[in-house]
Formats: C-alpha cells, sequence, structure tokens
C-alpha cells in the first residue's frame, strides 16, 4: 500500500495531552503536511481539551459509554471524524481500544505511540514494567492500529537508556521528551513518502528494507 495525500487529521486523546500539543505545534510549523481538524476525547475533564482551544483548535468529547477499556458505541465517533474529512487518526494517550467497526472505517489510516520498544511490554504501565523487569533499554514506538493490543506493525522506534537509580517520573519524562521528537517527525514521513506493507514489516520507498529508525 502507497501513501496518499491526507489534507487533513484528528487525535484521539484522553489525558494530560503533552504529545497532542508536540503534533499541534508541529502542525503549526508546517512539519506535518496536513492540518489538525479536531481532537476527540472521552473525558469531559482531560487537560488536553484545555490544550487544544489554548492552540485554536476545536476540541469535542463524545460519551464513552459504560466500559472502561473501549469504546461502547464506536458510530458517533466515525460520524464525527467522516464529517470533517479527516483522512488520519492519531492516537496520543487515548485509553481506550478501538475495534472492527473504526479500525475497518480508517484501515491502516490509525496511528498510536506506546512508551516501550514493543513488541515488549505493551498494554498499560509500560513504564512501571520496564523498570520492574531491570532492563536497561526502553524507549518508545510509533505504531499502525489494528486490533491487536499495540501489536501493529511498526513505524519506528526510539531507545531511552535506563539510568541507576531512575525512578518512574525521570523515566517518563525522558520517553516524553523521545516521544516529542519520534511522534511528529513518522507521522511527517507516513504523509510524505510512499510506504507499502511486507508481511507485518512497513516499507518506506522503493529499496526501503528497513521500518524507519528513531
Amino acid at each position: 500500500m502507497l501513501s496518499s495525500a491526507v489534507h487533513s487529521l484528528a487525535i484521539l486523546a484522553s489525558g494530560q495531552g503533552s504529545n497532542f500539543e508536540a503534533l499541534a505545534l508541529a502542525s503549526q510549523r508546517q512539519e506535518i503536511p496536513a492540518r489538525i481538524a479536531l481532537l476527540l476525547s472521552d473525558r469531559p475533564d482531560a487537560p488536553v481539551l484545555e490544550r487544544a482551544r489554548r492552540l485554536g483548535i476545536e476540541a469535542r468529547c463524545l460519551p464513552g459509554g459504560r466500559y472502561r477499556t473501549r469504546l461502547e458505541d464506536e458510530r458517533p465517533w466515525i460520524a464525527e471524524l467522516e464529517s470533517r474529512g479527516v483522512g488520519l487518526v492519531l492516537l496520543a494517550g487515548f485509553m481506550r481500544r478501538l475495534h472492527e467497526g473504526f479500525l475497518s472505517a480508517f484501515r491502516d489510516r490509525i496511528l498510536n505511540i506506546h512508551p516501550s520498544l514493543l513488541p515488549a511490554f505493551p498494554g498499560l504501565d509500560a513504564v512501571g514494567r520496564a523498570l520492574e523487569h531491570g532492563v536497561r533499554v526502553t524507549g518508545c514506538t510509533v505504531h499502525l492500529v489494528d486490533d491487536a493490543l499495540d501489536g501493529g506493525p511498526i513505524l519506528a522506534q526510539s531507545a531511552v537508556e535506563i539510568r541507576d537509580g531512575e525512578t518512574r517520573a525521570s523515566l517518563e519524562a525522558r520517553i516524553h521528551e523521545v516521544e516529542h521528537r519520534l511522534y511528529p517527525r513518522t507521522v511527517r514521513r507516513y504523509l510524505s513518502e510512499p510506504w507499502r506493507r511486507e508481511g507485518r514489516r512497513i516499507v518506506f520507498g522503493a529499496a526501503s528494507l528497513e521500518p524507519v529508525r528513531g
């Protein structure tokens, strides 16, 4: 599959929104070749909503429903995005899994960033589990979203060394710094360069043999 022109994108987020802000600022600097049409959140109290308004980006909160880990009804979310001509969806700390209806509507057009070097430590508390396991290197991963938990094809990764005496707070802060650089850069490449799948591998350009590395 080759990348196609995307004129607008949307971001889904549930929390503080630091990755959202990094993407929004990159878009304002025209480092991402698409405008951010909308921020959607599942939490009316999420600080990311105020970040969006401060940056002049439309922000809406849609109902998540009864389930903590997934959207009860994905149809209003899909309709909101399609009504604005959104061609790419970026997850930035969105704490609910997407399922077949949403995935089909935006096949290969949903990206996520995860705070580990996948396939290590998918799911919740990836930073804490890396510390508990005593690994010496962790990092972050940008990947396409499919029906496997943090299991979609990898687009980019950056490593972060775990230092002696590292705390969860210090490691999270350093991973966030790397995420804020890696995510906009990967979105730009995804939108700007042709790419295709080879099995589970994403290949950029006609001669590329490896996924992009941070």
